[in-house]
C-alpha cells in the first residue's frame, strides 16, 4: 500500500471506530435508562417489561445487520453508515417525548438499528487494508464496542445531574436528546471526512446470499451468537441486575457493568493482531 493509500484507509479506520462506538452506545441506553425510569417511579414497568425494553433495540440491531451488509456492499460504507447515524438520531430525539411502553418500545426498535452498524463497517474497512492486516483493522475497529461501557460509566452521572439529583425526576428527557444530537453530528461527520468507496465487483442478490449454503457461515455464526450474545445482554442486564439484587446506586452499578465490558472491547484490538499472526481459527479455539 502507498503512504497516501495508507493514510486513507488509517482515516476510514478513525472514523468508522468512532461512528462505531457512538452507535453501541445509543445502542445499549436502555440498560441505564430504562432502569433509572424505573427505579424512580417515572414509569411503572414489570420485570418482563423491562426486559422487552432492553431486548428490543438488540433484537432490531441483530436482524438488521444482514440487509445492512448487503447494502453496503451495493452502496458503501460511507453511505450506509451515514444514513444510519442520521436516521436513527431521529428515534432516539423523539424517545424524549415516550410517555408510554407501546411509544417506547417501538421508538427503541427503531434506533436499535444502530447496532446494525457493526455489519456496514465491518464491509467498509475491509476493502481499505490488504487480507494479511485485515484482522488487526478489523480488531481496531471493534474497539468501538466500548460504547457500550461508555455508557454504563457516564450514562447514569448525566442523569442524576440532568434531574437535579432527583428534584426533576423529567431531567431524564433531555439524555436521548443529548445522544441524537451526538448520532447526528458524528452522520455529519462521517459524511464529510469519509470517502466512497464499493468493492471492484459488484455483485448480484443472488450472489450476495449465496454464503448462506455454507456449513462454515452458519457454525461460526453460532459462536457469534453465543460469545458476543453473552456480552451485550450481560453489558444490558448488569445494570438493573445490580440495582434491584444488591440494591446498588445506579451510578455504582454503571462503574461495575463497565468494568466488565471495557476491557471486552480494548482485547478485540489485540485479538486482530493475533488472527493476522496466526489465523483466526487458532486464535478462536
Amino acid at each position: 500500500m502507498t503512504e497516501q493509500v495508507t493514510n486513507k484507509a488509517n482515516r476510514i479506520l478513525f472514523f468508522n471506530t468512532i461512528a462505531f462506538m457512538i452507535c453501541f452506545a445509543a445502542w445499549t441506553i436502555n440498560g441505564v435508562l430504562v432502569t433509572h425510569l424505573v427505579d424512580n417511579g417515572i414509569f411503572s414497568w414489570s420485570s418482563v417489561e423491562v426486559g422487552w425494553l432492553l431486548g428490543i433495540p438488540i433484537l432490531s440491531g441483530s436482524i438488521f445487520r444482514f440487509p445492512i451488509g448487503m447494502l453496503t456492499d451495493k452502496f458503501g460504507g460511507k453511505l450506509v453508515y451515514t444514513s444510519i447515524l442520521i436516521f436513527c438520531s431521529i428515534p432516539m430525539f423523539l424517545l424524549s417525548y415516550a410517555n408510554s411502553y407501546f411509544v417506547f418500545a417501538v421508538l427503541s426498535f427503531i434506533f436499535g438499528l444502530t447496532g446494525a452498524s457493526f455489519a456496514c463497517g465491518i464491509a467498509y474497512t475491509s476493502l481499505w487494508f490488504p487480507k494479511n492486516k485485515q484482522g488487526t483493522a478489523l480488531g481496531i475497529f471493534g474497539v468501538g464496542t466500548i460504547g457500550t461501557a461508555l455508557t454504563a460509566l457516564f450514562a447514569p452521572s448525566l442523569l442524576e445531574y440532568l434531574s437535579d439529583y432527583g428534584s426533576n425526576l423529567e431531567g431524564w428527557r433531555t439524555l436521548p436528546q443529548i445522544y441524537a444530537a451526538v448520532l447526528l453530528a458524528m452522520g455529519i461527520l462521517f459524511y464529510i471526512f469519509t470517502i466512497k468507496k464499493l468493492p471492484e465487483q459488484k455483485k448480484t442478490i443472488k450472489e450476495l446470499t449465496r454464503p448462506l449454503k455454507s456449513m462454515r457461515l452458519w457454525r461460526f455464526g453460532l459462536y457469534y451468537f453465543l460469545v458476543f450474545g453473552c456480552f451485550v445482554a450481560f453489558s444490558q442486564w448488569l445494570v438493573p441486575y445490580y440495582v434491584n439484587a444488591y440494591y446498588m446506586s445506579l451510578i455504582t452499578a454503571g462503574i461495575l457493568t463497565s468494568a466488565f465490558s471495557l476491557p471486552a472491547g480494548l482485547f478485540r484490538a489485540l485479538g486482530g493482531w493475533l488472527a493476522d499472526k496466526y489465523g483466526a481459527r487458532k486464535v478462536m479455539y
